[in-house]
């Protein structure tokens, strides 16, 4: 009963073998094939967004660098903002077809959310758990991360050790809190879920062994995304930074 919940999306598919009966099962496979690409590759993008962003830690010059390799300057002689942009409407692109493949195989009506409700309570399967935390994750995300990735393409100039820290401290932390915390444990739960889906690597007959080499992983991206949310908002607090005092590398700043 509960695999038929959270399948009701799918039509009732004949068994019959017929070449005409093949297209719907043909077309169900191919969506969920391109749910499960698609969803890996933010998944990776997400990670190496991670540790580009990261680099802050390493002090402001480091972001600063990451920010001009990000605009091409190393490539092209001088920074092209535009290319930040035409990377967020790629992963835009890929996370609404993502969103759309995703929200197409969730249960149709408010029963079928009910009786799945009092079935998962009844149950108590930690897998029926971690698909409840990726759905409500992935409805906050479809809010969340395309408000960031539209402000991405829209200012793409607005990133940099001072610029960054700036628009974090003076309006979007709570947004870019949520978006963290959302964006790890859909992450994470996807990759999980994906794996098993897949039989990756032979990890299906090892579920616990996986289940808790992805918490670690979601776990370490956390405490790394908190510790730099924590630096941004720091320099993000300095009322120059604030003013608008653009970031001047080190090797820029003469006898200073």
């Amino acid at each position: 009963m509960l695999l038929a919940v959270m399948n009701s999306s799918y039509k009732a598919l004949p068994t019959t073998g017929e070449p005409e009966t093949l297209g719907p099962a043909r077309a169900h496979a191919w969506l969920d094939l391109l749910q499960g690409v698609s969803g890996a590759v933010l998944v990776l993008f997400m990670w190496v967004h991670m540790f580009l962003v990261s680099s802050i830690l390493l002090g402001k010059d480091a972001m600063y660098t990451v920010t001009r390799m990000l605009e091409g300057e190393f490539l092209f002689g001088r920074p092209y903002p535009a290319l930040v942009s035409a990377v967020a409407v790629a992963v835009l692109a890929i996370f609404l077809v993502h969103a759309l493949v995703a929200v197409w195989k969730l249960p149709g009506s408010y029963r079928q959310y009910r009786v799945f409700w009092q079935h998962s309570r009844g149950l108590r399967h930690t897998d029926t758990t971690l698909w409840l935390v990726q759905v409500v994750t992935g409805l906050v995300l479809m809010f969340t991360a395309t408000i960031h990735l539209y402000d991405m393409i829209m200012h793409p100039s607005q990133i940099g050790p001072h610029a960054s820290s700036a628009r974090v401290y003076g309006g979007t932390w709570l947004l870019d809190l949520v978006l963290m915390f959302a964006v790890e444990l859909h992450a994470g739960v996807g990759i999980y879920r994906l794996i098993l889906k897949w039989d990756l690597f032979g990890l299906t007959r090892r579920r616990v062994a996986l289940r808790r080499v992805v918490t670690g992983i979601v776990l370490f991206y956390l405490v790394l995304g908190s510790f730099t949310f924590s630096a941004y908002m720091k320099i993000g607090a300095d009322p120059a930074v604030q003013a608008g005092q653009r970031y001047v590398p080190t090797w820029e700043q003469g006898g200073h």
